[in-house]
């Protein structure tokens, strides 16, 4: 049972909540114990959301972020958020299991995906204290400037979610990620 309540509904949420969390069931078809979670702070929502959106409109390609997710997840060692991103890996992503496991452990089968997967491990476990050779390497990957930074902020946002559901000890609603 999560150590922090989670409103029951749309209904249960927060007024101010209420409007984006009908947008996240018209985008996905359900209402996430996460987003029902965050919900209790609207402004929390608000920002996740609107990071999360933004984000979606960048120069890196879904699979890749949802690779980068993975192995983060795997790093923070949030059972909630391995179980939404291997779902989503397997089922919106198209992603096969063994890279599923591969980026669970911090590499990718597709080598540019790689770079960007050990990239963002690193400014994981790092804390973003990178050296240049951390940079070098996924720039000779092909990474440009402004998709670096986008990995940092997937990092970010991530770690962010890795936390809430770890601290609330949120139900996990997707079908449970094996361990490794």
């Amino acid at each position: 049972m999560s150590l922090l309540p989670i409103p029951s509904s749309i209904e249960t949420a927060p007024a101010a909540s209420q409007a984006m969390l009908q947008a996240v069931q018209k985008q996905l078809g359900v209402v996430p114990n996460l987003f029902r979670l965050v919900s209790t702070s609207p402004a929390a929502l608000e920002g996740y959301l609107g990071l999360s959106g933004a984000l979606s409109k960048g120069n890196l390609p879904a699979r890749t972020r949802e690779r980068i997710a993975l192995a983060v997840a795997e790093v923070n060692q949030c059972g909630y958020c391995l179980s939404v991103h291997s779902y989503l890996a397997k089922n919106m992503s198209k992603l096969e299991d063994a890279e599923i496991i591969a980026n669970r452990r911090g590499y990718s089968l597709d080598n540019k995906a790689g770079a960007a997967v050990k990239f963002a491990v690193q400014v994981t476990l790092q804390r973003g204290h990178l050296n240049e050779t951390a940079l070098k390497a996924v720039k000779d990957a092909g990474y440009d400037d402004a998709q670096i930074i986008e990995i940092v902020l997937h990092v970010a946002l991530n770690t962010w979610t890795n936390y809430i559901n770890s601290v609330a000890k949120t139900d996990i609603d997707f079908p449970l990620a094996p361990a490794l």
